[in-house]
């Protein structure tokens, strides 16, 4: 899906993406306990369970007690929306994959842990099917103009977690580690 392993990046945002790995992922919204956006969220650790209704899909996510909803009534997107980390999702069932697609994000959103960018012009398509039992597999397109030169796509795996529940877990619960991110940080961001 990406060629020789590269996004197309514009040039700018491959610069963007260069500094914020240089900045030691500090600026991640994930370390800094903000939530997280759709693609990201496909890849972290934590567990995610979907409730189904005929008109809504809702995602809760086991990290920071964050949500997603998707309507799946045939709603089209509103006219004006308002810039979320979300977004906001409508899909529709296509056989046995579910695509999804999500405009009105927030600007400067990181994709992952490298920093690779997403802004509010993004229209990301994700296309999530079961290949076979205990499996999800999830396609997601990112196509965002600002950004990158042209649309791409990466496919995450997902087993399914079939005797677990969702517990807690906040990232700002009993969190220690700021006091030692050391002074250089400190005055970097004042």
């Amino acid at each position: 899906n990406l060629p020789g392993g590269q996004l197309p990046y514009q040039p700018w945002a491959a610069k963007l993406t260069q500094e914020r790995r240089a900045d030691d992922s500090r600026d991640d919204p994930h370390v800094r306990c903000l939530p997280d956006n759709p693609p990201r969220a496909w890849t972290l650790p934590h567990l995610t369970k979907v409730i189904h209704s005929p008109k809504h899909l809702a995602l809760l996510y086991e990290v920071n007690a964050m949500y997603r909803q998707i309507f799946v009534d045939g709603r089209p997107f509103p006219q004006d929306m308002n810039p979320t980390w979300n977004g906001y999702s409508v899909g529709h069932w296509d056989g046995d994959t579910l695509v999804v697609e999500t405009v009105g994000f927030h600007e400067g959103l990181w994709l992952d842990a490298n920093g690779n960018p997403m802004g509010e012009h993004a229209k990301m398509t994700e296309r999530i099917r079961r290949p076979n039992w205990g499996n999800l597999e999830v396609d997601i397109t990112i196509d965002d103009p600002e950004y990158y030169a042209a649309p791409w796509t990466v496919t995450v795996k997902q087993p399914y977690a079939w005797d677990s529940e969702l517990i807690d877990y906040y990232c700002l619960e009993n969190e220690k580690d700021a006091e030692h991110m050391g002074s250089e940080w400190t005055q970097k961001k004042q």
